[in-house]
């Protein structure tokens, strides 16, 4: 089993193309939103992250097929000073899930924030995503017993 991960070239149209299915997958599912992107955010998805300055997105290949990714958005932590990452989504390929890849993915972004001397990782998850809750739990994420809310307002 060879699993190999890399900061995605969002130049490249493979890797581009790749990001963009495995996020329409992750979408399309009860993790997600349950329906797939619309075709205006499908376009719009790898032009924003080659623009955003702050960006990182990390794709995991599985024998040399892209099934994984994490986009993250790096920060800064006022309360310590210091940099910080917040992983936005993680998804694998429901057919290559259990196999370790959502798990290596969290620690290449841990890997790459420790090198970066950063303060922490953050992420958001939906209380009702019992699966991924499971793998970042399992990764040292928590505590669950005191919610911090994460709330939008729409623009």
């Amino acid at each position: 089993m060879t699993l190999r991960i890399a900061q995605a070239d969002l130049e490249s149209p493979e890797d581009a193309d790749a990001v963009v299915e495995i996020i329409d997958s992750y979408a399309s599912g009860p993790g997600g939103q349950n329906a797939r992107l619309s075709d205006e955010v499908r376009a719009a998805l790898v032009p924003g992250l080659r623009r955003h300055p702050c960006a990182m997105v990390l794709l995991a290949r599985f024998e040399g097929r892209p099934v994984g990714v994490a986009v993250c958005v790096w920060g800064f932590s006022t309360f310590a000073g210091r940099e910080m990452i917040n992983i936005h989504d993680l998804a694998v390929l429901s057919d290559f899930q259990g196999r370790g890849i959502g798990g290596a993915l969290l620690a290449e972004v841990e890997r790459r924030a420790r090198e970066r001397e950063c303060c922490k990782v953050t992420l958001e998850v939906h209380d009702s995503n019992a699966g991924a809750k499971r793998l970042y739990e399992s990764a040292g994420f928590g505590s669950w017993d005191s919610p911090t809310w994460f709330v939008t307002r729409p623009l």
